[in-house]
Formats: C-alpha cells, sequence, structure tokens
C-alpha cells in the first residue's frame, strides 16, 4: 500500500515511482509471452499489433501536428500492442497484480478497478522512435470522466538513454490541452497557445526512470512522452490502464475499443472486454 507522503506526492505531480512488482523470472515469462505475440504465434491476439509511427489510421496533417519539433526517419519504429491481456493469460494476470491494483485504486479513490486497455510499447535498439507529447484521457473519447490511472511497469531499465518516459509535474491539473501539445528539436514539451494555460504553469518536463520490474503511475491527463532510443539496449514496457469503477461510457468519436463496448450511453463501462480485477468480495 502507498502511504501518506506518496498519495500526496502524486496529487501534486501527477505521477508517482513504486515498486519493484516483478522479480527477474516474472519479467522473463512476460518478454518470452511478448515475444510469441509480436511475432503472431499466440494463439490468441491482442486487439492491435502495429507499429505505432506507421499508423495508417491518422492522416499526415494529424502525425505533422502530432509529431511537429521531432526528426523523424523513414525507419524509426514503435511497436504497440493494445490489450495483449487479451492474447496472454499472463498478461491478464499481471494485470490483476495484486500490490498494482491495491495502490491504483488508492490513487483513483476507488474501490472497484476494471481495465480499460493496457498496452506494450517497445522501443527497439538504435530504431526506437519517439512517442508524441499528449495525455492520455483526450485520446480515449468514449469514456468520462478524466480519473484513469495507468500503470507503467518496465520490462528493461528504462533509463535516459534508451528512450524512458518524461512527466510534466502538475500538468494533470490543467485539463485538456492534447490538441496543443508539440515537442522543440530536444523532445522538451510546448504549448502552442501558452495563453490557455493556468497562470504560473511550468511545462518543464522531467525523466522518469523505472528499473526492470518496478511501476511507475501516471494520472490521465498528466503530460508525457518518451524521445528515441538510439542506444544498443531494448526497451520493452507494459502499460494498464484502469478504471475506477464509476467510469461511464460516453463516445464523443470513435476508439479502437469502441466495438467491444456493450453498455448504452451514460451507463457504467463493463463487459467481457473491460474485466473487474479489483473489488470488495462478491462484485464482479
Amino acid at each position: 500500500m502507498l502511504n501518506e507522503n506518496q498519495l500526496a506526492e502524486f496529487e501534486k505531480n501527477g505521477f508517482l515511482k513504486g515498486s519493484v512488482v516483478l522479480n527477474d523470472e516474472e519479467v522473463e515469462a512476460l518478454r518470452d509471452e511478448l515475444d510469441l505475440v509480436m511475432q503472431g504465434k499466440s494463439v490468441k491476439k491482442p486487439v492491435l499489433n502495429h507499429n505505432l509511427l506507421g499508423d495508417e489510421e491518422k492522416n499526415e496533417k494529424e502525425k505533422a501536428a502530432l509529431y511537429e519539433g521531432m526528426k523523424m526517419t523513414a525507419n524509426e519504429k514503435v511497436v504497440q500492442i493494445v490489450n495483449i491481456w487479451m492474447a496472454s493469460d499472463a498478461f491478464f494476470q499481471h494485470a490483476a497484480n495484486k500490490t498494482i491494483c491495491e495502490e491504483v485504486a488508492q490513487l483513483c479513490g476507488t474501490d472497484t478497478l476494471r481495465i480499460w486497455h493496457d498496452q506494450i510499447q517497445y522501443k527497439p535498439p538504435i530504431t526506437g522512435g519517439p512517442t508524441a507529447w499528449h495525455q492520455d484521457h483526450p485520446l480515449w473519447p468514449i469514456i468520462q470522466p478524466a480519473e484513469l490511472v495507468s500503470a507503467w511497469v518496465a520490462l528493461d531499465d528504462a533509463v535516459i538513454e534508451n528512450g524512458c518516459m518524461w512527466m510534466v509535474p502538475g500538468s494533470h491539473k490543467w485539463g485538456n490541452h492534447q490538441k496543443h501539445l508539440a515537442s522543440d528539436k530536444d523532445f522538451m514539451p510546448y504549448h502552442r497557445h501558452p495563453e490557455l494555460l493556468p497562470e504560473g504553469a511550468d511545462v518543464t518536463a522531467v525523466p522518469f526512470e523505472i528499473k526492470k520490474g518496478q511501476v511507475g503511475y501516471h494520472h490521465s491527463l498528466t503530460w508525457h512522452g518518451s524521445p528515441n532510443n538510439r542506444s544498443e539496449m531494448k526497451r520493452r514496457a507494459i502499460a494498464v490502464h484502469y478504471m475506477p469503477g464509476h467510469t461511464r461510457y460516453e463516445p464523443s468519436s470513435d476508439h479502437v475499443m469502441l466495438s467491444y463496448v456493450t453498455v448504452a450511453k451514460g451507463e457504467i463501462m463493463q463487459g467481457e472486454h473491460f474485466p473487474v480485477v479489483y473489488a470488495p468480495a462478491g462484485v464482479k
């Protein structure tokens, strides 16, 4: 469980480094499962398995805006797998990790957690590309309110050299600024219309280095991104995005999980594709 100082740190910054939740053997087991899924050898399949930087669903104008200021090359890759838990029981068991779920429930102030979705982001050595500065919740236009918390667990040491995440402290309190976020030539974030930010807002980013097997938590409105991996090291990680029990289905546009929704607008987002992983006894 998280202590009062940790809870206060998350409330202030919108992110928090947790403990090491996977030992070496557990990390290796997930790496093996990941290899099978990436190679298309798993019996069951995830929702998505693609190169995030080659996403054909984004038009060129959207891509140019998202990656404004970044120097990109044709062979850069970020392997994104969405809902690997649907393809791998080991990853589903990870999503239900007791320590992670207890701590996310604390951070969300809820007694019930469901999986919104998970995602692998793998930046291969040398050619690993950037993940543009963004906020999570604005990219999830079919759920409300913006009170989700993500648990990001490193399957390799995630350090500055291999493209760890960077965070902007306090940015989770500023509202939705997704369409205004961009990067400078050094990958640092800037706001295209800073006059829209609260007075005194500081957009200085800090590195969020995470050890292999360690968990890092962040709020769904916290500004974050990760630069290229130019090192010889792999950078693999699994992020599980958790919904507190009161999260509703409120569609405003399309999303990759839309076809899996079985509830009516305004109802609690639930169903077999959004399983409960933490709840009081008797709740399903």
